[in-house]
Parts: structure tokens; sequence; C-alpha cells
């Protein structure tokens, strides 16, 4: 039995360790960015506020950029000084210090719980406000306000959208008083958890609505697996699969009408089709090996999906509509779990060599293949909504945690939990504006 079925099969059945539930995901940067733009992030004048505020607001802008792989933020023990505005800037310190750019900005009360947050970015070689904004909050959304902030500096300093203000879904497992397995979303950082489902029996494969509302999953709760979607919001669930034999990894379709997932109902593992809608079925492939882990291509048109229908496990891709799959990947003999970029250049996949398991890219116009990681034992790719970072899970020692890294190598960081064991994290997409 290769390794694919053995991890088809035993899957559920893996003893996942403890992890408290409601504990914040906390950031460790492990690898600097070498080449990355210097930039100042001054605390943000808070003097004018009645009450103090639950959130540094530019604490968390900071720590968001400094992880963002292109960027690498001044420490505040080194700041040459903390203006709030343009105005108070000094540009021959920062200019001393070694900056290209640096963040000011202040807090306002408007009302009990209502703030304004005012901020500027400012070019310090030019001596010029590159962006100036306004925003209106509130003590519940002060972290989501931060993360637009980085959003808004990011997109201004590299051209690219940021995804900061997104969230990552994840299961978590402990095992206090009975093996609990939980699934839950959170910011990026790790902070606003939000717990979807608790289970006695194993939950895998959450996967994320296009719209960010909802997220299908797989539950043992009923002792086989089943396939669900759930509302956030709402909690309200639906089954939407549980025929007899195995219901897995589903995977929605770019304009939320369909799913695409494992069914053995016909035999082996093939990959299917489902209209939500109607939960009208179609087959995609047919074949005696394994095929499975499918996900969508950008545009909608394709399946790429794991099997080793070749003798190992390796990514094919199928037309949505049907037809004959063919093989993408040639390097090596072990590639699997693809996460296909939003633009659809680059799949971030397992590559498998020697008994290691590592991260890798592979461009799709070229076929070249290049690891992003150095670790041992690496799964669950995930690319973030602007396609500039891969989230995946990671064993180290006893635990299963989750990391970060850019799209070229270079920057990496680990959301860490040192007591708990986090497995199949996919990033989730932007939100809808309101």
């Amino acid at each position: 039995m290769n390794r694919l079925s053995k991890v088809l099969i035993l899957l559920p059945l893996l003893v996942l360790l403890f992890s408290p539930l409601n504990a914040a995901l906390t950031i460790e940067i492990t690898e600097g960015t070498e080449g990355a733009l210097p930039i100042a992030v001054v605390p943000f004048d808070t003097s004018k506020l009645t009450f103090e505020l639950s959130a540094d607001i530019a604490q968390i802008v900071a720590n968001d950029l400094n992880r963002s792989g292109v960027l690498t933020v001044l420490s505040r023990q080194s700041l040459p000084a903390t203006p709030y505005y343009s105005q108070q800037v000094k540009y021959p310190l920062w200019r001393s210090a070694q900056q290209d750019y640096l963040v000011v900005g202040r807090v306002l009360e408007k009302s009990e719980g209502q703030y304004e947050i005012q901020f500027q970015l400012l070019d310090v070689l030019k001596k010029k406000q590159l962006i100036g904004y306004s925003l209106q909050t509130d003590k519940r959304k002060l972290r989501a306000s931060a993360h637009e902030i980085s959003d808004l500096i990011y997109q201004e300093i590299t051209g690219i959208r940021g995804a900061f203000n997104t969230r990552i879904a994840y299961i978590r497992a402990q095992r206090n008083k009975g093996r609990k397995y939980i699934l839950q979303v959170a910011d990026t950082d790790g902070f606003n958890t939000q717990t979807v489902l608790e289970s006695d029996e194993p939950l895998m494969s959450p996967s994320w609505s296009p719209d960010g509302e909802s997220l299908a999953y797989v539950s043992f709760e009923n002792r086989r697996p089943e396939i669900f979607i759930q509302h956030l919001s709402t909690a309200k669930r639906n089954k939407i699969s549980g025929f007899k034999g195995i219901n897995s990894a589903p995977s929605w379709s770019p304009d939320g009408k369909f799913l695409a997932l494992v069914l053995s109902k016909d035999g082996g593992p093939d990959i299917y089709l489902m209209n939500i809608e109607t939960k009208r079925l179609t087959r995609l492939t047919r074949h005696r090996g394994i095929d499975t882990e499918p996900v969508w291509s950008g545009n909608g048109q394709s399946i790429i999906f794991t099997s080793d229908r070749g003798g190992s496990p390796q990514i094919y891709e199928v037309a949505a509509t049907g037809g004959k799959p063919r093989r993408i990947t040639f390097e090596g003999r072990y590639n699997t779990a693809a996460s296909v970029s939003p633009d659809g250049k680059f799949i971030a996949l397992v590559y498998g060599e020697a008994g290691q398991y590592k991260i890798a890219q592979l461009e799709r116009e070229t076929g070249n293949l290049t690891l992003l990681t150095d670790s041992n034992l690496d799964e669950s790719p995930s690319f973030s909504p602007n396609g500039k970072m891969v989230l995946y899970a990671s064993t180290r020692g006893n635990n299963s945690v989750l990391y970060a890294v850019s799209v070229d190598g270079r920057g990496k960081h680990k959301l860490s939990d040192q007591t708990g064991d986090i497995r199949e994290p996919v990033w989730g997409p932007y939100k809808l504006k309101q």
C-alpha cells in the first residue's frame, strides 16, 4: 500500500494532541527577508481618548507588515521620534535611521465605543505623503480596521492588494476529558478565533465558499464520513453528501454553485461535481486508482487533483466538463495536495523525497518546481487570496503548527500554539464589501 492510500485510510484515526480551546495563535518570525524594504510604524496618538483601547492599532499594523515578506519594520525601541502626523515629521531623523517609509497616526473618540483612526504613509526619501486615510470604526472592529490599514499600506508600496484583513480556517484538536476536534476560523494573525464546530469524532478538509460566508467540511460525527456546509454567521448547516463509503475533500467552485468532492459510492474514490442547489452529481474521473484532493482552477474551467493512477501520487488536471485527465507534475515521485494561485499561474503542493515532505511551487507555464520550505513533514498548502503567501501545516516534535511562507521562499513566519495540534489550514477569500 503506498503512502497516499495509507493517508486516506488512516487520517480519520490519527490521535491528536491537547490544545486549549480558545487560545489565540501567536506570530513568530522565523526567517527574515533579505532585501525587504525598511518601514517605521510610530505608535498612534491616543491621548484624547476617554478609555484605553483594547488593541494597539500601530502594533497590529507593524506585525502585519513585518510578516508580509517584503517589508521589515523598525523596532519601537529604535524609533528616533514619535510624531503623530506629517507636520511633526523631521525627515532627516528617519533618513539617518535608514527608513524608506514612515507610518504615523492618531485615534479620536467620536462617541462612546465609536472611533476615527487617522493615518498617513510617508515617503521618507521624497519627503511627501503617499496616502492618508480616515477610518470610522468601533471597539469591536479595531483589529479589523488595523488590518485594513495594513492592506492599504501594502498595496500602496507594492502595487498588490494586501490580504491581512482576511481569515483562515483550520482543524484544532484537544484532549481534555475526552478527545475533541474543533473547526475554527481566525484572523490571519491568529486572533478573533471563532469555533465553527466541536466534535468527539474527526473533522477534516475545511473549504471556504468564495464569498467567505460558509465552510464546507467533512465530519465523522455519525461514525462515517459525511460532507456538511455551514454558514458562519448563523451557524446553520446542511448535510450535502452522505453516500455509502467515502465522502471527502469538498472544494467550492469560484462561482459558488458547485462542489468538487471525492466519492466511492460507485467503486473506488473518484472525483465528482455536485450542483449545490439541486444536489445533482456529475462524475469526472473513472479509474481503479485513488483520485482525491480536488481543487478548482482560478477560472473554474478545470479541476486539479491528486491521483496514484500512474504508479505514484501525482497532480492531474481534468476539464470541469469531463474528459481525459492529464498529468501536470513530473519531477519527483510524490506530489500531492494542490492549491492553485488566484491567477492560475502557480500550484503549491506537497513534494515528497527520501521520506521528507516539503511545500513546493509549480509554475504552470514552464513546469519549473521550486521548494519553498526545508523541513521534514509539511502538508496542506493554501494560497493567500493575493497569491503572495502560502499557509501550511508542519509537524515539529509532537505538535503540528501553522506556518506561512512567501512565494519566493524568503520570508516565513509561524502561527504557533505551543501545546496544540493544528492541521489542514485553508486561507479564506477577500471579504465582500459591505
